[in-house]
């Protein structure tokens, strides 16, 4: 008894020495605040007693919460009526358990996780302390409950009633909030075909409500264990689940990523090099030849720009999204796994397989929320501060695409199902794929009409890249060259794993290997990335910024009363995105003029691959954002007109009359006639009978 005393006494020290000032705020704003926190770390820190304490409530937490009550009424700076209503929690502790490491052992002791909240629950009332009246003679027992199945007293406690049913008094008894959430691993730390293992956790009173599905958190707490019971048989397995003590959200990017004082020098001396540039793009997919423009805009994307909370309270994006549009066959699949393998936050997912739910969120009814509603985070919930790589994003339902437009743009999906209505966040860059319409590209016609994607999602990407597959004898060589070092790599490893190589297959090994090698290797260019994003936010030069200007108003300057505007300000905000990005990749704290060159060169060329318009030779940005470029929009404006003159007074005009007429103005026949089909397909025009046309 002495003992329990003396840790009694120890608790007391170190709460009147630590913890005096919470302990008033406490006292004061009762019952608003009514959690007292200790920190694992200060306790660990307060000598030989608080190393003894720290590891009993690791151990022990309940007979630690217990002490903490005593010596909390032996402080006496909060009133005993308050102390048996105040939440003991601890935080910091320095020893995470993952959660696929989590056994029997661990039952009944203080454990903390860490993972992505996959699923939450509505925040309910839960009964802790139920006050039964007996309907006979008015005496009242109370009964204590715990967590799952509700207990009732068995008869009247008054000797002389024998009355069994008693009543439960809702307005005596005391409720506490509740809400169950579902935590699963990092998909980061798993190997390659694994799949992430969950914990369901108990958050009561203030913490529920705070955490949403794809927030990385820490969850500290105790493990407790409930027996399953299968159709009213009790069996010997038992389920597990966290009784929460605390919830930490670790704020900085990349948090997963260790970097130590050695890997951070490394890092620092690999920003000095000079070649630093064609490292970098040369270890993105080295077994893929070629393609450097979309490898080196790659790793802008990997690198990002630096998002911006605005005075006004708006949020400028700093994630950059690119498309890559290609014929089949050009390995763009292989580049985009690779992306997400070496992004230190990455999901994957292919559109003919992915439904907007499964993007974004879903409301799900089953065992988990009891019966009721739970929402469930989706891929691009989970590559928050990552890349979501969306392969076949030609082939995505109309319906399912548009999920996408609101991740794009705002970083948020918005979610109002099942009575359910929840913001969460997506603050990731979108890597996408698609294929042109016929397969294959067509020199000849307008890439916004070879996409079979809406010009408004394809108005967000910052940058399209087309891909295309054309014979070069000497471009052709060299592709067979890497592709069979490649395979003769791989097979000479894998003859390597089943014994000695000879000297001659090993001179050979270490020769054909140099082509496939990246430069940086993996690992270390994940710890760059997460270096850069975590610690560097370059600021834009007055020579950058005027580069800039320059040349977006030298775009702008393209365009006059007839002319179609080449550029708008989404482009403009693309490039300063690119050039913190290329700033980044130096670990240079400033965007220089260097740096706006790169970018420019980068949005040059994928301007004229997407917005060139031969017809006219000028960029018309129309083309690319909504499919019609402007000489297309002017032909429409005078059909439209022509079909008002020629109108009767039933509005009606001979299509071959219509047609006639703008041929005498110098229009091309087929090209007027593909655009009054047109608009009867869009709904601006009927044909009443065959071979005339009304507008609508």
């Amino acid at each position: 008894m002495g003992e329990v005393t003396d840790v009694v006494g120890e608790w007391v020290a170190f709460l009147s020495r630590y913890c005096r000032r919470e302990l008033a705020e406490i006292e004061r704003e009762f019952p608003f605040k009514r959690s007292l926190y200790i920190d694992y770390q200060t306790l660990q820190a307060s000598g030989r007693s608080g190393l003894r304490l720290a590891d009993e409530m690791i151990d022990r937490p309940g007979k630690a919460t217990g002490d903490i009550r005593d010596a909390l009424r032996q402080v006496s700076i909060i009133g005993e009526d308050k102390i048996g209503r105040i939440n003991i929690r601890f935080h910091h502790i320095d020893r995470i358990t993952g959660i696929r490491d989590i056994r029997a052992y661990h039952i009944t002791r203080f454990v903390s996780v860490k993972g992505i909240i996959r699923k939450t629950t509505e925040v309910r009332p839960r009964i802790i302390e139920a006050v039964f009246q007996c309907p006979g003679c008015g005496a009242t027992v109370t009964l204590a409950q715990g967590y799952g199945t509700f207990e009732e007293p068995e008869n009247c406690p008054n000797p002389e009633c024998n009355r069994r049913k008693l009543k439960l008094i809702p307005g005596k008894s005391r409720f506490v909030d509740s809400q169950k959430v579902r935590i699963q691993e990092s998909p980061e730390g798993l190997r390659g075909g694994e799949r992430p293992q969950t914990l369901d956790v108990e958050m009561t009173d203030d913490l529920t409500g705070m955490i949403a599905p794809g927030d990385r958190v820490v969850l500290n707490g105790v493990l407790r264990s409930k027996q399953r019971v299968n159709y009213g048989t009790k069996s010997t397995l038992f389920d597990i689940y966290l009784d929460c003590s605390s919830a930490e959200a670790p704020e900085r990017e990349y948090e997963e990523v260790n970097i130590s004082e050695e890997d951070e020098a490394a890092i620092r001396a690999l920003s000095r090099e000079a070649a630093l540039y064609p490292m970098i793009t040369g270890s993105i997919a080295p077994s893929i030849y070629g393609n450097l423009e979309v490898k080196e805009a790659i790793a802008l994307q990997l690198f990002g720009g630096v998002a911006k909370d605005l005075p006004d309270g708006s949020r400028l994006r700093g994630d950059i999204h690119m498309l890559l549009v290609g014929d089949p066959g050009i390995a763009k699949s292989q580049m985009l796994r690779y992306v997400v393998q070496l992004s230190p936050r990455g999901v994957y997912t292919s559109g003919k397989s992915s439904t907007s739910a499964g993007l974004t969120a879903t409301a799900v009814k089953d065992d988990f929320g009891d019966g009721s509603w739970t929402l469930e985070a989706g891929a691009l919930v989970l590559a928050d501060m990552g890349v979501a790589a969306v392969d076949e994003m030609d082939k995505m339902a109309k319906e399912d695409r548009s999920a996408l437009h609101e991740a794009m743009e705002q970083q948020t999906i918005s979610i109002a199902k099942a009575g359910m209505t929840a913001t969460l966040r997506s603050r990731c860059a979108l890597l996408g794929a698609a294929n042109p319409k016929l397969g294959r590209f067509d020199a000849f016609v307008p890439i916004a009409e070879q996409i079979n994607m809406p010009p408004s999602l394809l108005s967000r990407f910052d940058l399209i890249f087309i891909m295309t597959d054309t014979p070069d004898k000497a471009r052709d060589t060299a592709i067979a060259e890497h592709i069979v070092k490649a395979h003769r790599v791989g097979e000479l490893i894998l003859q390597a794993s089943a014994g000695p190589l000879s000297e001659g297959h090993a001179e050979l090994l270490a020769a054909e290997s140099v082509a496939v090698e990246p430069p940086i290797a993996p690992e270390v260019l994940r710890k760059y990335v997460a270096y850069a994003k975590r610690n560097i936010n370059p600021l834009i030069t007055d020579g950058a910024k005027e580069m800039l200007i320059a040349y977006y108003l030298r775009l702008r300057g393209l365009a006059d009363d007839n002319k179609p505007v080449p550029v708008t300000a989404r482009q403009l905000e693309a490039l300063i995105r690119l050039g913190e990005a290329s700033a980044r990749i130096r670990l240079s704290p400033f965007v220089e003029a260097r740096d706006a060159e790169r970018v420019i060169k980068i949005v040059d060329t994928c301007l004229r691959q997407v917005a060139y318009d031969a017809e006219t030779g000028t960029l018309d940005i129309d083309k690319w954002t909504s499919g019609i470029t402007k000489k297309k929009r002017d032909i429409i404006r005078t059909i439209k007109e022509t079909i008002k003159d020629l109108g009767g007074d039933d509005g009606t005009a001979r299509i071959a009359e219509v047609v006639e007429r703008l041929a005498g103005e110098g229009y091309e026949r087929d090209e007027v006639q593909e655009q009054i089909e047109r608009m009867m397909r869009f709904g601006e025009a009927m044909q009443p009978r065959r071979g005339i046309v009304r507008l609508i």
